[in-house]
């Protein structure tokens, strides 16, 4: 069974950093695109970056572009996603999703309807 399961949720000032991990089981990560949305009170969904099945493709929105990373240890199974300069607009709710339909050099970071598997979330807030 595929799962997907967020970590490192935390409350930072805003310029500070975070880390959150996205451990998946049931698959590994060669066979998916991992994305990471996140979604703030009042506001849609955002899909704000992904990674590709092999793990060399990633793609951001542009309101993070520079300040977040994406990355993944195929060993331990876990994508992260390093987020640096953190400002109080990225306080929201973090998902990260598995899509099994996009393989290899790409992945679907504005069609959250793509993904199969969701994590549960987990709270990002940045103090002004």
């Amino acid at each position: 069974q595929w799962q997907v399961v967020e970590s490192g949720r935390g409350l930072v000032q805003s310029g500070g950093s975070l880390r959150l991990s996205c451990a998946v089981s049931g698959f590994t990560l060669d066979v998916a695109a991992i994305g990471w949305f996140r979604q703030a009170p009042g506001k849609e969904r955002e899909g704000v970056s992904c990674i590709g099945s092999n793990g060399l493709y990633t793609n951001y929105a542009s309101s993070v572009k520079g300040r977040f990373t994406v990355s993944r240890d195929s060993v331990k199974n876990t994508v992260y996603l390093q987020m640096n300069s953190l400002k109080p607009e990225d306080t929201a709710v973090y998902f990260c999703a598995a899509d099994q339909s996009t393989l290899g050099d790409m992945c679907a970071r504005r069609s959250p309807d793509t993904y199969d598997y969701w994590g549960q979330g987990t709270q990002v807030t940045v103090s002004s």
